[in-house]
């Protein structure tokens, strides 16, 4: 089985993260379930003690108009994706132009900003036991319940790509921080923003070591220099202790921690 050594403090969106192995999965999936999927590693946040890793291979980077649908394959950049359907004239995925990942992944996740999601336009997905439509996938904000590698992805195919759309997205991430990060460290609750609780009882702009949540943003867990997951974990556990206390509101992290101490207990 093909594997690559990866430095997860140069690969990961967080620059954080040692050297570790990651499986290719490019045939054989007969063990997927042995390891977890990664794409692009832009909402991990990797510990000293990750679990076996696995990607895809690049067999799985492609977009092709087939059957008057477009696939997508599982493996292939989100700026592969909006520059394909900017080329081409595609409408539906111009947010795609500003939110980092991989297919897989953000299907995976059901990845969007705001009401924009990437499963308003999605068809079907295949993984390694076979096609399944998107009715028969449940799924809801920031979640879905595949369980799988997603090989490819099929799309309602419509045209018109709207650049009116790109700037207003470019707006919407307008105050998001440049320092690393993984985006959105905690979902936002019901009725609320995961922002506005982290400020409210005092941590937005508080450090630990080199990490911090950032002054441009709450809900942004930054990495100002030499970032340790430790200094990161600190503030997450007190993000979470301070705003139950306070507001009796269980934050959940939207970022994945990667770690074998706090695999399912904090991504739960």
């Amino acid at each position: 089985m093909q594997t690559k050594s990866i430095n997860f403090a140069k690969y990961s969106s967080f620059k954080i993260g040692g050297n570790f192995d990651v499986v290719i999965l490019e045939n054989d999936f007969t063990a997927f379930d042995k390891y977890y999927l990664i794409g692009s590693c832009n909402n991990i946040l990797i510990g000293n003690n990750p679990p076996p890793l696995a990607m895809l291979s690049k067999k799985y980077d492609y977009i092709k108009i087939e059957d008057k649908t477009l696939k997508i394959g599982g493996a292939t950049p989100s700026g592969r994706i909006a520059s394909f359907c900017k080329k081409h004239n595609i409408a539906d995925f111009e947010f795609l132009s500003h939110l980092p990942g991989k297919l897989g992944g953000l299907v995976y996740m059901n990845a969007g900003l705001k009401e924009f999601e990437i499963f308003n336009h999605l068809l079907d997905i295949s993984t390694p036991s076979g096609k399944t439509e998107k009715e028969k996938i449940s799924y809801g904000y920031r979640k879905t319940g595949i369980s799988e590698p997603i090989l490819e992805a099929s799309f309602q195919l419509n045209y018109g790509f709207d650049s009116n759309k790109v700037e207003m997205f470019k707006k919407m991430r307008a105050n998001q921080p440049s320092t690393p990060s993984a985006g959105s460290c905690f979902k936002n609750p019901d009725n609320d923003y995961a922002g506005r609780l982290i400020e409210a009882v005092g941590l937005k702009g508080l450090k630990k070591g080199s990490m911090s949540f950032s002054d441009e943003h709450a809900n942004f867990l930054v990495n100002n220099g030499n970032g340790k997951f430790e200094d990161a974990m600190y503030l997450i556990k007190e993000a979470q202790k301070r705003v139950e206390n306070e507001f009796g509101i269980k934050l959940e992290c939207e970022i994945v921690l990667l770690d074998k101490e706090y695999l399912n207990k904090e991504n739960g």
